[in-house]
């Protein structure tokens, strides 16, 4: 694969929305900590350097050797980039008298330079640093200011190199998406190159060249990731691709069924395999959400390794692994905090000896879409809201029964069903329910119940790294909750869950 433009993490909370940019000018990138720089940049055309919480004048300063980029390649340096060349090539940093955070607007372009082309005067510009550039580097030259930032982009003469103070991957940045492309496609002259039908053609490609006349094997979930990962691995190897899709019981109401269903006419070799007993059997009286994790991800191994040893001579594991996993895994700092195990990180363990090929890692959630529309998956299909892999048991809080299990399952599909019925589903990144550890007092009729409460949960979102809470219309919470009280014994209270992520997450447990 071309790999057109490399961009070095600085810890930014932004960085992935600097590569989602990029992608979106179709254009190729990848990202690496700035500690993990790729030797040899032959394949690239450009750089950039990204954000960081840190301070160029502190101590704990991240330290980078651009020696083997600068003057060779194009240089884009964002926020603490531009503030790192600065600082260490001669110019000043220091604490800013006020903390430049939020909207701001170019009070001063220089005239007919080729990074502002098509941006317009007072364009709204997005600050978020508390240092501020006080003197240019060597050469430097200003390009840009705002009221209060004196030098918020610059030049450095000599070199393909230019910086900026604020961040222009970041919606609030309004001409941002013009600079990126100014300074990729006409500075850097970077080919857009990188669409779904070319990004179909060059997998298929490699992996014929990887796998060859191998069989593999892929755990199918129903999800958009692994479906899209099993017709890329179809296109390219036909009936050597054996699919599994394990019934763990935890699946929403008749799952199981419809996906099976769903990939009958697909031309996939798949085996259903209903494992929902054992499952719940070894799940009996855990509580603990990190338990039930390993549990379920234990079982998964060994359900899905017993089916894979009845198939002769498989080689290869696909995963439906996607970019964020992949990023997430190396961070600027070492692995990420833990907040919860991930069901489908690490792999398989060593006894099962097979190779791993994961041929969407380099996509982000919204480009397995299109790749999937591209391969001619339905859109019913890949506009499937995300569904966590140790499925029910973490929106059942406490221990898991079968009678919990299909209370939830019939709030979970009264839910999703209007949520369709009423045009709502696709304005949703991600919808469910969660059963609470919790009875209420309530009236039926003229009988007193002691009963579950149930939480709705609804999140907007592009790749589920923030979200917020969905203002689904108030009519619609009260046809929704009237349904549930009335059809699903059990339930006598229904809640909306209005938190966003951060400081929430999506799921509960």
């Amino acid at each position: 694969m071309q790999h057109n433009v490399l961009i070095l993490d600085f810890g930014s909370q932004y960085t992935q929305l600097i590569a989602r940019r990029v992608r979106e000018l179709n254009i190729f990138c990848e990202i690496f900590p700035y500690n993990h720089c790729p030797t040899d940049l032959s394949s690239y055309k450009a750089v950039i350097l990204g954000g960081s919480p840190y301070s160029v004048r502190s101590e704990d300063a991240l330290h980078i050797d651009l020696s083997h980029i600068r003057g060779k390649l194009p240089i884009l340096a964002v926020c603490y980039g531009a503030q790192y060349l600065a600082h260490f090539s001669g110019g000043e940093v220091a604490a800013s008298n006020i903390r430049e955070y939020g909207r701001a607007n170019l009070s001063y372009i220089k005239e007919n330079e080729l990074f502002f082309e098509k941006v317009n005067f007072h364009s709204q510009v997005w600050m978020s640093h508390s240092d501020t550039i006080k003197h240019l580097p060597t050469n430097g030259v200003k390009l840009a200011s705002t009221n209060d930032v004196e030098n918020a982009a610059y030049k450095i003469e000599g070199e393909t190199t230019y910086a900026i103070q604020f961040h222009p991957e970041v919606y609030h940045s309004t001409d941002g998406k013009q600079m990126l492309e100014n300074f990729l496609v006409k500075i850097a002259q970077v080919e857009q190159s990188f669409t779904p039908n070319a990004f179909v053609d060059d997998c298929v490609k490699e992996l014929q060249e990887k796998v060859g006349n191998d069989k593999v094997v892929l755990g199918l979930s129903g999800g958009v990731d692994s479906t899209v990962a099993a017709v890329l691995l179809n296109k390219a190897i036909g009936k050597n691709l054996y699919c599994i899709f394990v019934n763990n019981g935890l699946l929403r109401k008749n799952e199981f069924e419809n996906v099976l269903h769903q990939y009958k006419d697909m031309g996939l070799n798949v085996k259903g395999v209903d494992a929902s007993e054992r499952f719940l059997a070894e799940l009996t009286d855990v509580e603990d959400p990190e338990t039930k994790r390993k549990i379920i991800g234990r079982v998964f191994v060994e359900v899905f390794d017993e089916e894979a040893h009845l198939l002769k001579d498989v080689s290869w594991l696909a995963q439906g692994t996607i970019y964020p996993d992949v990023i997430e895994s190396v961070s600027v700092k070492g692995p990420s905090a833990t907040i919860k195990s991930h069901h489908n990180v690490g792999g398989l363990p060593d006894f099962m000896k097979l190779k791993i090929v994961e041929p969407l890692r380099m996509l982000f959630k919204d480009e397995v879409r299109r790749v999937g529309a591209t391969l001619g998956i339905d859109a019913e299909l890949l506009g499937r809201h995300p569904f966590p892999g140790p499925g029910l048991s973490i929106r059942i809080l406490g221990a898991i029964t079968p009678e919990k299990v299909r209370i939830l399952q019939e709030v979970d599909d009264i839910f999703i069903k209007g949520l369709k019925e009423h045009g709502l589903y696709d304005k949703v990144w991600q919808a469910g329910a969660i059963l609470l550890p919790v009875n209420s007092v309530g009236v039926m009729g003229d009988e007193r119940t002691y009963e579950k409460v149930v939480a709705l949960r609804a999140v907007e979102s592009t790749d589920g790294m923030t979200a917020d809470w969905v203002h689904l219309p108030y009519d619609f919470l009260m046809k929704i909750s009237n349904e549930i009280i009335n059809k699903v014994k059990g339930v006598n209270r229904v809640v909306y869950d209005i938190s966003s992520k951060p400081p929430a997450t999506i799921e509960w447990e």
